[in-house]
């Protein structure tokens, strides 16, 4: 037990007083956290539209018709054409809306083709509803939309879970590969056989001191989003904490892969986080996949990040319980397991035994 918590104490004290790696493991993804919470505008989502002299069509939209209108657009009127159609050449603008007796026109920009269907989408509902309410017949079918959420919800709830597991990812895959490749650089290990310490309680420091720093990480970034961003916790929310402990260790096994094929701590280093960056941007940790190719969302499926974060939304957020945190765990296991044997069998190679 001197042992280990000798080990420990070392371990945790030359992570603080890494700059590097304490910057990368907690200050890195909390500016992405700040940067998502508080400066970009999420309530930007409406389209610039620009109304050029009248448009009856827009003008005299009354009740939901109109409510459902301001929602998806910002209107702003002119009187030139020219200067409106160019401000959507440049992207200040993403459409521009003129009648021209019973036909309405809308010019848009073939540079943003999603955007644009989006908009012609919108604007031909509303000529629909226009011609039905011309005929002067009732309408057959009514629609009512109702939100799953309640109003608080705040975008917030959806992209936290992804940058905590990018950071607990990042964090225990490259402090693994740095760790063991300076192990094999200082011939600690080979050291270890000659001292009182056994092996298992340098190694078991390593585990209990990656997982402390994830919780302190998971801690310091939920704090921040509650307190400052409203975040707010589903009821299940405590089922994070053994998700996050198992992928925690799970890209662990990434990190000693790392670290046990290279040669060196750069390398090693190198390697964990050409692993982990693009398997963030495929896993949802930055934008969500719902829009992605079905091909995409499939190869994602296989990323163990994916499922981490996936685990993390269902319970941190959207307040699913036990049954939801199952097969991600599942997979974070059996995906450790697989990797942690691989890289015990390249460790070995590579030490000659």
């Amino acid at each position: 037990m001197s042992a280990f918590r000798g080990v420990a104490t070392a371990l945790v004290k030359g992570f603080v007083r890494d700059r590097t790696s304490f910057f990368f493991a907690l200050l890195f993804p909390l500016m992405f956290l700040v940067l998502f919470g508080g400066v970009l505008d999420f309530d930007s989502a409406k389209r610039d539209l620009i109304e050029v002299g009248p448009v009856p069509l827009v003008d005299d939209l009354s009740g939901g018709a109109k409510d459902a209108f301001e929602q998806l657009f910002e209107v702003r009127t002119s009187d030139d054409l020219d200067a409106a159609l160019e401000e959507v050449r440049s992207g200040d603008a993403d459409v521009v809306v003129e009648q021209q007796g019973d036909e309405v026109v809308a010019h848009y920009t073939r540079t943003d083709q999603v955007g644009a269907a989006t908009v012609q989408g919108a604007l031909l509902s509303f000529v629909d509803a226009a011609n039905l309410a011309a005929t002067g017949e009732p309408p057959r079918y009514r629609f009512r939309a109702e939100q799953v959420e309640d109003e608080s919800l705040q975008p917030i709830q959806f992209f936290t879970p992804g940058l905590l597991g990018w950071a607990i990812a990042t964090s225990a895959a490259v402090g693994a590969a740095a760790t063991l490749q300076g192990w094999r650089q200082s011939r600690l290990l080979a050291r270890l056989q000659l001292s009182p310490a056994r092996p298992t309680s340098v190694v078991s420091a390593r585990v209990v001191v990656t997982v402390g720093i994830a919780l302190v990480q998971m801690a310091i970034f939920v704090g921040i989003a509650v307190g400052a961003f409203g975040l707010r916790l589903g009821g299940s929310w405590w089922l994070s904490v053994p998700l996050l402990v198992l992928g925690t260790l799970c890209f662990m096994t990434i990190g000693l892969f790392a670290g046990a094929v290279t040669r060196t701590p750069e390398g090693a280093v190198n390697l964990a986080n050409l692993v982990v960056l693009p398997m963030a941007f495929l896993s949802g940790s930055f934008f969500p996949l719902e829009g992605a190719p079905g091909w995409l969302r499939t190869v994602a499926s296989g990323f163990p990040l994916f499922h981490l974060n996936e685990g993390m939304l269902d319970v941190l957020v959207r307040g699913e319980g036990l049954s939801a945190v199952a097969a991600p765990a599942a997979y974070l296991v059996g995906f450790g397991l697989v990797v942690g044997t691989l890289a015990v069998l390249a460790f070995r190679r590579g030490e000659g035994g």
